[in-house]
């Protein structure tokens, strides 16, 4: 399989889109990361990480319709591409390898510590 590069957050924001399906847009994204993590985001980072996921082909955006509580303009949405889904399985699949071969003493815990 092709090398597929996420960076952490690249992939904690990819994988929220995922959650959020289609109503992924840069508030819902910043609130879901900040609900299921408990980790504060800024929109600079966030839209960093968006642009990069857009130019790297694993993301695409697309505009909402226009609504009166934004002045009439559209809301950025955020759907995952055909590739954006092969490099969340690559991530995947590259954790879980890299967690089956660590050895069960490493992961436990003495008691006596």
């Amino acid at each position: 399989m092709k090398k597929y590069q996420l960076g952490e957050f690249e992939e904690v924001v990819i994988l929220t889109i995922g959650i959020l399906n289609n109503q992924a847009y840069s508030v819902s994204i910043k609130d879901e990361i900040e609900s299921r993590l408990s980790r504060t985001v800024s929109f600079g980072a966030l839209h960093t990480a968006l642009k990069r996921l857009e130019e790297k082909g694993y993301l695409r955006s697309y505009a909402g319709e226009s609504t009166e509580e934004r002045a009439g303009r559209p809301r950025q949405y955020f759907e995952i591409t055909a590739m954006g889904k092969k490099a969340m399985l690559y991530a995947k699949e590259t954790r879980d390898e890299l967690w089956k071969a660590i050895p069960k003493t490493v992961l436990q815990t003495n008691l006596l510590s």
